[in-house]
């Protein structure tokens, strides 16, 4: 049987999901794809579920025009790039260049997208392993290996082994918000926690951290808007 959809304009897809843990029917909205799922106890009625998500459809659509619409990226398409947009434009020979408001991608237009993500990620390990270098330093403590991923849930992490790890859309955020997130990581090599401890660290290594914290918080959902594929 097909997941359910909600009519109206637009219709809205439910992804449909039973659980025998589940004590009660939930809905839950993906800030990274805008994706409803309807979570349901496993031997209650489907039409139970699909009643109770059309008594919360005022605040489903709510949610949704909040996050807004995916923007997919190709020539023409605008996105934050340290904190300030761009737009995509056509490029000229093998190398991506910057431009005051403009991103310039050589080559196809089908293949800007991935051409301009790998320049992103590179854009951003630079980055990153700089800060964390600087942040390492005056915390004292070396780390081990610094990868990228593009996370759904977090920004980053740091292991009990020293390794770090960072989302690349982290490039499109201000630049102290990158460093925000970079010392936070690094402290945790000496914090594996989040004490008193550990936040007066960030502090030492980073200073003031709450304007950049509370930055990622309002608007790092939205960042996940922009699609590169």
């Amino acid at each position: 049987m097909p997941d359910p959809v909600l009519p109206g304009n637009p219709p809205i897809p439910l992804i449909l999901r039973r659980s025998a843990r589940a004590k009660r029917i939930s809905l839950r909205i993906s800030q990274l794809d805008g994706r409803v799922t309807l979570t349901m106890p496993k031997r209650l009625k489907q039409s139970e579920g699909i009643a109770f998500a059309r008594e919360k459809e005022g605040w489903i659509r709510g949610h949704l025009d909040a996050r807004g619409e995916d923007v997919a990226i190709g020539i023409g398409a605008e996105f934050p790039l340290g904190g300030r947009m761009v737009r995509v434009v056509q490029g000229q020979g093998r190398r991506v260049q910057l431009g005051d408001d403009t991103i310039a991608v050589p080559g196809g237009e089908d293949r800007v997208p991935a051409r301009l993500a790998a320049h992103l990620k590179e854009l951003a390990r630079d980055r990153l392993a700089g800060a964390c270098d600087d942040y390492a330093a005056a915390l004292g403590r070396p780390y081990n290996r610094l990868t990228l991923r593009d996370t759904r849930s977090r920004w980053g992490s740091c292991t009990s082994d020293g390794g770090l790890m960072f989302s690349w859309r982290l490039i499109l955020t201000p630049p102290e918000v990158l460093d925000y997130v970079a010392a936070h990581e690094v402290a945790h090599l000496a914090q594996m926690n989040h004490s008193p401890a550990f936040w007066a660290e960030v502090e030492r290594i980073y200073g003031p951290y709450k304007e950049a914290r509370g930055w990622l918080r309002e608007n790092g959902s939205d960042l996940h808007r922009y699609r590169f594929s």
